[in-house]
């Protein structure tokens, strides 16, 4: 474990780093209140905020286990920008990932889809991911129903989609490999479209991992120092002056010091020391939500750091009888009006924002608890934890299978035709290289491929739009314009296999 030293690494000696809780021995899972209001801010990207065309819906039929005949089948959703299509042009494929596949029709109508698809004449496509929106497989979400949602059935529904899908509004076989398939995704997305280049590469011709998490860890301190190296300076020392603090204050030998920091928060009624330091670290993950685009991103980091104030030397003697430094009195404000305030009688405080407390939270197994779906693929394999009691055909394992993840190439995956594109401030980079400034890098007829491409932005910046892209940030315009660019390099060595 880093040291608290290092910035924005833990919240207190027994906290949660944002993706993972550990309290002596055991595994503790997300905060289920914060599963509640946020429905993991991976799941419903901002960019389902912006209103656009909307698209008919498809389905493909795909096998419920494509390794073992079940006889049971499901019906997958997919969306079709057909707009720009010409015969000849390529397939555009963009990995709706771990939430609803029409949300991400402003993707298909204005962002990085339908730009590649007009630049290329190809077709746009969404694909709805497995369990996901309505491409749901069982009828319940138990761990039993869930055991069919993990990488490799995930990955060979994409496959059996490129490979026989018939389009209802387009003449002709449009497979692969007969037509070049580009696979783009984006965060988890963006880790699958890496995978599909390299577990299917007879079927993706090409394929765009826009911060795509390639490396599972069990461990991921890395979130917040990017947040830390990144976010505003003064804010950050507030931040770091406040770690300091609760954590002198809550691992005091003192009981009644321990209490009254709680209180200072408004937070004296939660039972557990891990569940309030897991509260005080929430309004951090909202910087992965900045974006370019004010009517897709939020603001709300901007607001915790206004709420902050400016860092000084000044001091605060509570009504509760301890002195603290502005910063955490400021920052206790914070999350008294955000999430104190909004646990309301008969809801105790326990069962607002425990976790130890609220087990019978995680026993909901009926189709409305979407949140089981991303929590159990990470508590299965990509490295946070979620409760999930034994089911009579599968059990989540003691530790998730990270090696099922970083065996397809982690940090180091490379592909010829994948295209890594990272936003420097995205707390989801991990430990990865840099690379050239984007607008150094060679053009795409001299480019040694695969590349990675790191530009000023958070989290996949770049998978957002405007309907007239000359309004978009020059920045934005420019990754766009690269996008373009290499893809067209690509498809320019794509032949079609000899027909016998």
């Amino acid at each position: 474990m880093p040291s608290l030293k290092s910035g924005l690494m833990s919240l207190s000696t027994c906290a949660l780093l944002l993706l993972q809780l550990v309290a002596t021995e055991a595994r503790i899972p997300l905060n289920p209140q914060h599963v509640k209001l946020r429905a993991r801010s991976q799941a419903a990207p901002a960019v389902a905020k912006r209103q656009g065309t909307t698209f008919p819906v498809h389905t493909f039929t795909q096998p419920l286990d494509h390794f073992v005949d079940t006889g049971f089948t499901f019906e997958q959703r997919y969306w079709l920008n057909d707009r720009h299509y010409k015969p000849g042009g390529p397939v555009i494929v963009f990995e709706a990932g771990e939430g609803p596949g029409d949300e991400r029709m402003p993707i298909l109508d204005t962002g990085i889809v339908d730009i590649l698809a007009n630049a290329t004449n190809g077709l746009g496509i969404v694909l709805e991911h497995r369990y996901y929106g309505e491409s749901v497989p069982v009828q319940n979400f138990t761990t039993d129903s869930l055991r069919w949602l993990n990488n490799e059935q995930a990955a060979a529904d994409s496959a059996n989609f490129i490979d026989n899908v018939t389009f209802p509004t387009i003449p002709g076989d449009l497979t692969a490999p007969g037509t070049a398939w580009i696979y783009y995704g984006g965060s988890y997305g963006g880790a699958r479209a890496a995978h599909m280049r390299g577990l299917y590469p007879h079927l993706v011709f090409g394929a765009i991992s826009s911060s795509g998490v390639v490396h599972a860890t069990l461990d991921d301190w890395r979130y917040f120092d990017i947040i830390r190296q990144y976010a505003p300076a003064h804010c950050i020392a507030q931040v770091e002056k406040t770690i300091f603090e609760v954590d002198r204050l809550i691992t005091s030998p003192s009981a009644k010091t321990r209490k009254a920091i709680k209180a200072v928060f408004g937070l004296q009624n939660l039972t557990y020391d891990p569940d309030f330091a897991s509260l005080l670290s929430d309004p951090l993950s909202a910087w992965q939500d900045n974006n370019w685009d004010p009517a897709v991103g939020s603001t709300a980091f901007a607001q915790f750091c206004d709420a902050l104030g400016p860092p000084d030397h000044a001091t605060v003697h509570t009504e509760q009888g301890i002195t603290v430094s502005n910063a955490t009195f400021n920052y206790a404000k914070y999350i008294k009006s955000q999430y104190v305030a909004s646990c309301t009688p008969p809801q105790t405080q326990d069962e607002c924002f425990g976790t130890i407390t609220a087990k019978d939270f995680y026993l909901q197994t009926d189709l409305s608890q979407t949140w089981r779906l991303w929590s159990f693929q990470v508590c299965t394999q990509w490295g946070f934890f979620m409760a999930y009691p034994p089911g009579h055909f599968f059990k989540v394992p003691a530790e998730p299978n990270i090696t099922a993840v970083n065996s397809l190439g982690g940090y180091n995956i490379a592909y010829d035709r994948l295209a890594i594109i990272d936003g420097q401030w995205d707390p989801w980079r991990g430990d990865t290289p840099h690379s050239p400034d984007p607008a150094a890098h060679p053009r795409p007829d001299t480019i040694i491929r695969p590349f990675k491409l790191i530009f000023q932005g958070v989290h996949h910046y770049d998978e957002n739009g405007l309907a007239d892209h000359s309004k978009e940030p020059p920045q934005i315009r420019a990754i766009h314009e690269q996008e373009v660019e290499f893809v067209k390099a690509w498809l320019k060595d794509f032949k079609p296999p000899c027909k016998p």
